[in-house]
């Protein structure tokens, strides 16, 4: 028998499965998916590697010499059979390496050698008869010890008073009690407040009843803010878990998950299995261990919490579709849509996807027939959606008013703080202000290891948000030694003091990248806004979205035109997007919602989609522009990126990268560049860039890669290649 194993390495050269003799002594429990170590190569230390396929010996015809499969790492498969063809599916469509769609599958701590946690427990031994009790405090310890089986340690027994050490060792020694070892979770121990089954609405029964009935896989639920789709989505758990199959819930980042967590373990109990970023290995292994052993029949987590190994898949769902950070920014450069939807078919289970402003490309999919669509266009209480105001902000300043806030923003938080109501204020932008600039010559203060501007912090730094460089500030330009040197823009730090000032007896939090670095960080500013700690929250993306408040009657959007000047295809509907999620945050409780847009472009058709609350307007605008241009979903965009610390190495490597390229191009597809990119330095690295544009297939996509790595063999240590497909950013 014969095993082709995938090597834990991130080489290039060696991104191909490799034929491995199995031993005789293994034939009878190796099988695919099994963590193995091998010899490879020269190296005296033997690699680890992976199981991707077993050949029997008849079907092997070699002319080298087979070295043997050394060992195997653990007692069982890591790897399952879909798990083989999700990762084959990951290197067609992603055009990634074998080994970075393994290490999606398997928690990283199994790699660094990561155990159970686990613990000695006293529980009782039901076969024994228990009458010759006679003893009042052997009686009173048996009792304690049934009314807690298997909880607790010894010590913990002994720690109380009442029991000796002496009685429970002798119990043990009777063998009425028992010592047995039991697997410690490091995570997600918290018990929530219990959440029943709400009463569901016309709409929700409707949408409910659909799904559950209809035979279609698919389904797209269009609802506004607040028209109760957490709750359809806890009734189609129930249903799963009724039927002894298994749920994945996906939220976009961690900063919906607190909420999320709060009402899905407040309703299904302790065995939901938690799966994000801000995981330790550790805690990463024991969500994927308990998945993997069918402890835990739903999960709830980012876009990763997609590859555990779930039993019996049901169901998956994914909230808020549309957001960016369901595409992966690393290899495998997947999108979670379209890895939801090979996993529907593959286990043969429904897919929803739920969002008050869909993406362009599903909307258009529910259209064509691919999804069922479903609409919901009632907020749960009959609520009216917040009314929306787009202020003018030039003319504020015609009107001298150079202050954050516009008169009409000004007055109405005002108003809301004299109601004892509470008030979010949207900025996408952390910091204190976006960039420092020198009046005099005009020299903006850059990074110096990243084509950037740096933004300036409070605490008297300036910090590169791309690479992390912080420096003190001067207060002389370096280059003309002029003492004039201004602050321009403002991020969330601003605003924080900006509000402090205006209104000095509210009660303020900010919650962006800076404040959430920490564990738990995002939870604690999330429960104190909810208990009414605060007045007034202020935050980028992480408030826009999932937070429901009920005391929240006022939202401000202070520069709307932030995401609307970005050089991407998608700029309109991601202002459109994020203006609407960030207004469905007000007006969810018993008191109508009032929300401000402050913009410098107020006739833009976003803002003026958004504020009517008309998506089918946007899609049709934005779906003309994207059949004219070819862009998705009518095409697909191949973007190539190379960056190296050798600007004239890296040039001439694109320039002929690009020759190479256009031979395998048919008339309808069209090569752009090569070109720096837009941050054309980050970390010393400069970046170029080729866009191919067209309906190319995977097979083209093959093509691209095989060519862009042949060439890249002679300079594979001086230029980094990277190759993204419908990529979210291209700067």
């Amino acid at each position: 028998m014969y095993a082709e194993i995938i090597i834990n390495s991130d080489a290039q050269e060696i991104d191909r499965p490799f034929t491995y003799k199995v031993p005789y002594e293994l034939i009878e429990n190796i099988d695919v998916g099994f963590r193995v170590k091998v010899p490879f190569g020269q190296r005296s230390n033997p690699v680890e590697g992976f199981v991707y396929s077993i050949l029997e010996d008849e079907c092997a015809n070699f002319n080298y010499k087979v070295k043997d499969i050394l060992r195997l790492c653990d007692d069982e498969a890591i790897l399952t059979q879909d798990d083989i063809k999700m990762i084959k599916f990951l290197r067609k469509k992603y055009l990634c390496k074998f080994i970075d769609a393994v290490r999606l599958m398997i928690p990283v701590g199994i790699m660094k050698g990561s155990k159970n946690k686990k613990k000695k427990v006293i529980s009782i031994n039901k076969e024994i008869n228990v009458d010759e009790l006679k003893k009042e405090n052997y009686i009173n310890l048996y009792r304690f010890i049934v009314s807690n089986n298997g909880v607790y340690t010894k010590t913990e027994i002994t720690n109380n008073e009442q029991f000796s050490i002496y009685s429970l060792n002798k119990l043990i020694e009777k063998d009425i009690l028992k010592v047995e070892e039991q697997v410690v979770f490091r995570y997600n121990t918290r018990k929530y407040e219990s959440d029943n089954n709400k009463l569901l609405n016309e709409e929700q029964e409707h949408c409910l009843n659909t799904i559950l009935k209809e035979q279609t896989l698919k389904f797209l639920i269009k609802g506004v803010t607040g028209s109760g789709k957490t709750e359809v989505y806890m009734r189609l758990v129930e249903d799963v878990l009724n039927r002894g199959k298994s749920a994945i819930v996906l939220v976009p980042e961690i900063s919906l998950t607190p909420q999320m967590i709060e009402r899905f373990k407040g309703r299904f109990g302790e065995d939901v299995a938690l799966f994000h970023s801000r995981l330790s290995d550790g805690e990463r292994f024991d969500e994927w261990y308990r998945v993997k052993m069918g402890k835990a029949k739903l999960v709830i987590g980012a876009r990763s919490a997609l590859f555990l190994p779930v039993l019996d898949l049901g169901l998956i769902i994914i909230d808020e579709e549309h957001e960016n950070t369901y595409k992966s920014e690393h290899n495998p450069k997947y999108h979670t849509r379209e890895v939801s939807e090979f996993l529907c078919e593959l286990k043969n289970c429904k897919l929803i996807l739920g969002s008050a402003t869909p993406s362009i490309e599903s909307y258009y999919k529910s259209l064509q027939g691919e999804y069922k669509l479903i609409e919901m266009h009632k907020r749960i209480n009959g609520n009216k959606m917040p009314e929306m105001h787009i202020v003018d902000m030039r003319e504020e300043l015609k009107n001298k008013n150079l202050s954050l806030f516009s008169k009409k923003l000004f007055g109405e938080i005002e108003i809301a703080l004299k109601n004892k109501k509470q008030v979010i204020l949207f900025l996408n932008r952390r910091g204190y202000s976006t960039f420092i600039s020198c009046r005099s010559c005009g020299y903006v203060f850059k990074c110096p290891e990243c084509d950037v501007s740096m933004t300036y912090h409070k605490n008297g730094y300036l910090i590169c948000h791309y690479c992390g460089r912080a420096e003190k500030v001067s207060k002389v330009c370096p280059k003309c030694n002029s003492k004039y040197v201004k602050f321009f823009g403002a991020g969330t730090e601003r605003v924080e003091l900006e509000v402090k000032k205006y209104f000095p007896t509210a009660k303020v939090l900010r919650m962006d990248v800076d404040t959430t670095r920490h564990k738990n960080s995002h939870e604690s500013i999330y429960n104190s806004f909810k208990n009414g700690e605060a007045d007034i929250l202020i935050g980028t993306q992480m408030v826009s979205k999932g937070l429901d408040f009920k005391n929240v009657t006022l939202v401000g959007v202070l520069a709307a035109d932030m995401s609307l000047n970005l050089p991407d295809y998608r700029a309109s509907e991601r202002t459109y997007q994020i203006i609407t999620q960030v207004a469905g945050r007000a007006g969810r409780g018993e008191d109508e919602g009032t929300v401000i847009v402050q913009s410098y472009t107020p006739n833009h058709y976003s803002l003026k989609y958004a504020k009517e609350e008309d998506y089918e307007s946007l899609f049709k605008e934005e779906i003309n522009i994207r059949r004219l241009m070819e862009n998705p979903p009518f095409g697909k965009i191949l973007l190539i990126n190379g960056s190296s610390k050798f600007e004239e190495k890296l040039k001439n490597f694109m320039n002929t990268l690009a020759d190479n390229l256009k031979k395998l191009l048919v008339e309808d597809f069209k090569l752009l560049g090569p070109v720096p990119c837009m941050i054309t330095k980050i970390k010393e690295n400069y970046r170029w860039q080729i866009i191919i544009k067209g309906n190319f297939d995977d097979e083209f996509s093959e093509k691209v890669k095989d060519t862009l790595y042949l060439l890249n063999k002679s300079v594979y240590n001086e230029i980094r290649i990277s190759i993204d497909i419908n990529p979210n950013n291209m700067m």
